[in-house]
């Protein structure tokens, strides 16, 4: 929910920009060849106002000037011919949409209603923004690349914390899993096959492409779109699906592709390069309560050879478990896709995880349980409570990683803010006598204008 509700913020605060803008057109600052307008910083103050419950009037001047620092960023990284291609972009894009409709059921109304505009509509308002949000991360990271902190550093970092505001962090757990996905059995693996060469005989025989896609695939993000996947590069498909699709002529469909997602037509509609523009229909072979079956007696019994001994929790993960899960490649240990590390508050888990764990030991290994993965796969999974801590003052015994982070994104912002002081004077920079005034514009305007 709290990532539904920040991509709901992203889409939202560009479609408040795209209003404002046609309101409120006046240009407040350059920095390079950026322009400011009022409204950036109108719709950034109106935005954050409403999350903490409203704000001073002073703080559009610190609001100015962050953007002031990231349109130096951007205007640097056209200056550096750093690139984006309209495939990233677009990938990105589609990918922040299908989050967001998949929040909805794929309700396109409910989207629309939203919005008040169509997701192509919404799509062409937002995607300069987003481009221009990731040459100004790039060139950011362009510059931080490489920095990070010894541990005398982070000790350096903690102490310099005056005592009475360090932060309380509420108990946290470490959580492991082993996670296996039902078999396909033959009998629905011939039927999906069957399907899809039904399909292909259909638009070989003059159907169109798109329209079947929106009535058979099973994938609900591009299916929407007619199957359309957009312009990719390699290394953005499984391999299956991209050795075929590199493969074919333009326009051309391929043969049935089988993949870990079930099967594939592919038609190649462009080639620009390394890049192509494919769109695919896929069918995905059912599952039977009989499949179900299996697999749940399958994990009860790698269940019973942990709790006796028989083998660790562990190797029972790479000999068992599904690759597909982030956690597969980290002993089992999931990781908190909030924080980037692996610890869980108790509001981060997944309730069904949460609830399981509740009233188990550490060590304990749960009974097995239903989940449903982000494609919508049912999977069976069983957990292991594997580290609980209780609520504290952070300190560096049980906190080290925390603030390790915290210490390197403090040197990566000092080092940031030294780039930018050394930028300025090298940069053309105009600021509104409405904002002169400002305390902490005045690094921006110490010249102003700069040939």
């Amino acid at each position: 929910m709290r990532q539904f509700i920040v991509l709901l913020l992203c889409l939202s605060l560009s479609m408040f920009a795209f209003t404002q803008r046609q309101i409120i057109d006046q240009v407040i600052a350059n920095v390079g060849s950026e322009f400011i307008q009022l409204s950036e910083v109108e719709e950034q103050f109106s935005l954050i106002a409403a999350q903490q419950g409203g704000l001073p009037p002073e703080a559009r001047c610190q609001i100015l000037d962050q953007i002031m620092g990231q349109k130096l960023l951007l205007n640097q990284s056209r200056l550096d011919s750093i690139e984006v291609s309209d495939a990233e972009v677009e990938n990105q894009l589609n990918a922040r949409i299908d989050r967001i409709l998949g929040y909805m059921q794929g309700d396109l109304r409910q989207f629309e209603s939203y919005y008040g505009q169509t997701v192509n509509e919404v799509k062409d308002e937002f995607r300069e923004d987003l481009r221009n949000q990731i040459l100004t991360d790039r060139m950011r990271n362009n510059i931080v690349a490489g920095i990070t902190v010894t541990p005398s550093e982070v000790k350096a970092f903690f102490d310099e914390i005056p005592k009475d505001s360090l932060p309380y962090f509420n108990s946290e757990v470490e959580v492991g899993e082993i996670a296996i996905f039902p078999k396909i059995n033959d009998e629905q693996r011939n039927l999906a096959i069957k399907q899809l060469e039904e399909i292909k005989q259909r638009i070989e025989n003059g159907e169109d492409f798109a329209d079947l896609a929106r009535k058979f695939s099973n994938d609900p993000g591009s299916g929407r779109a007619g199957g359309d996947l957009g312009w990719t590069t390699r290394g953005k498909f499984v391999p299956e699906f991209e050795a075929a699709a590199y493969n074919l002529d333009v326009n051309e469909l391929s043969d049935i592709v089988e993949s870990e997602f079930g099967f594939h037509l592919i038609q190649l509609q462009g080639r620009r390069g390394n890049s192509i523009n494919t769109r695919h229909i896929l069918i995905k072979p059912l599952i039977t309560e009989n499949d179900l079956a299996l697999a749940r007696k399958k994990i009860d019994s790698i269940r019973q050879l942990i709790v006796s001994d028989s083998i660790s929790f562990s190797r029972a993960v790479k000999r068992f478990g599904s690759d597909d899960v982030q956690s597969y490649n980290n002993d089992g240990r999931m990781t908190n896709p909030l924080s980037g590390n692996t610890f869980f508050e108790i509001g981060d888990l997944d309730p069904d995880i949460y609830f399981t764990i509740d009233t188990m030991e550490v060590g304990a290994v749960s009974n097995a349980f239903e989940f449903t993965n982000p494609y919508g796969e049912i999977g069976y999974r069983i957990v292991q409570l594997q580290s609980r801590t209780a609520p504290h003052k952070a300190n560096l015994e049980l906190d080290y990683s925390k603030i390790r982070k915290a210490a390197i994104e403090a040197k990566k912002n000092d080092y940031i803010n030294k780039w930018i002081s050394e930028r300025v004077d090298a940069t053309f920079i105009q600021v509104n006598e409405l904002y002169k005034r400002c305390p902490v514009i005045e690094k921006w305007i110490t010249k102003e204008v700069r040939p």
